[in-house]
C-alpha cells in the first residue's frame, strides 16, 4: 500500500489503532463497559476501537485486570499501527450506542 509522505507525516507515531472485544460475566459488564468508554469508541455491543497511546493502553489493561475474573472473562486486543491500514465493512444494522436514549 502506498501513502504519500505528507500523509504519513500527519499521523501521530506515538499512537496506535486498537480494536478490543470482550466476553465478560453478566455481573461485570457494566463496569467493564464504563472503563472501555473512557479510552475507546464503542462500536458494537462488546467491541471498541480507537487511537490510543501505548501508555494509555497499558493503563486501560491494568484497570480491566482489576475488575475481571481472569478464570472466566476474556478480553482480546488487536493492535494496528494506524486505522488507515485496514478496511472496515458493516453487514446489517450498524450499532449506534445512542439507540436506547429517549
Amino acid at each position: 500500500m502506498y501513502f504519500p509522505k505528507p500523509y504519513l507525516k500527519q499521523r501521530n507515531c506515538k499512537t496506535m489503532y486498537v480494536i478490543a472485544m470482550y466476553d465478560i460475566g453478566e455481573k461485570r459488564v457494566g463496569k467493564i463497559l464504563k472503563i472501555f468508554r473512557k479510552y475507546l469508541t464503542w462500536i458494537q455491543k462488546s467491541v471498541f476501537e480507537g487511537e490510543i497511546t501505548k501508555a494509555k493502553l497499558e493503563k486501560l489493561k491494568l484497570e480491566l485486570l482489576e475488575k475481571i475474573d481472569a478464570d472466566y472473562d476474556s478480553i482480546v486486543f488487536f493492535e494496528l499501527r494506524a486505522d488507515y491500514v485496514m478496511k472496515k465493512n458493516f453487514v446489517g444494522k450498524v450499532f449506534d450506542p445512542f439507540d436506547n436514549l429517549l
